[in-house]
């Protein structure tokens, strides 16, 4: 079976690494990325196939719960797009 692909998203670099060691000791998870802020996480979901978003909820510029919107509705959108074909 396939990993978990998992982006992180937090303003720490601290916490991300942690998040990343912790990750990294689960055979079944893969961190294959990781944003300092809520626009580059916007950015990488778009680019990325993942199946989970660890996500800060406070973070400069646009905060997680914006960022999760904006990665949510472009989501809607590349389904509603695919089963048009």
């Amino acid at each position: 079976m396939a990993p978990v692909r998992i982006l992180i998203a937090d303003d720490h670099p601290l916490v991300r690494s942690g998040l990343r060691a912790l990750l990294a000791a689960a055979e079944d998870m893969e961190v294959v990325g990781e944003a300092a802020t809520g626009e580059e996480a916007v950015t990488l979901a778009a680019s990325m196939q993942l199946e989970v978003i660890v996500m800060d909820l406070r973070m400069p510029g646009i905060n997680g719960i914006e960022a999760t919107r904006r990665i949510v509705q472009r989501g809607r959108g590349a389904a509603s797009d695919q089963g048009r074909e």
